[in-house]
């Protein structure tokens, strides 16, 4: 009976022994899905991204409008906050500084 409860003893360390160095290994098996993948690189880039311009809309008469980011500008003024300038105005668009070509969209009722 002493015999059966040192090989039932001797066998929990055992088991106990071998469950320590299994955790670790199903530890790594698991990992978090939201985590990139192991090939993941992260990209830095020191190039400023673009500011987001809306042309809301164009008002011509002896002198051209044009409401950029809900501001009212006309040709040679500034836009705050970016620094481009409103080179020229059109019946439907606006080009401004540094070539971008700002379009009105076309509405849907228009055939």
């Amino acid at each position: 009976m002493l015999l059966n409860r040192i090989s039932l003893n001797a066998l929990a360390v055992m088991v106990s022994s071998v469950m320590m160095f299994a955790s670790p290994a199903e530890a790594q098996s698991l990992r978090d899905p939201t985590l990139p993948s192991q090939g993941y690189v992260a990209v830095s880039s020191n190039a400023v991204p673009q500011q987001t311009m809306v042309l809301n809309s164009i008002v011509n008469g002896q002198r051209a409008y044009a409401v950029i980011n809900n501001n009212i500008l006309s040709v040679g003024d500034t836009i705050s906050g970016v620094g481009l300038r409103v080179t020229s105005i059109g019946q439907d668009s606006v080009t401004l500084s540094d070539g971008r070509k700002l379009q009105l969209f076309q509405s849907i009722t228009e055939r």
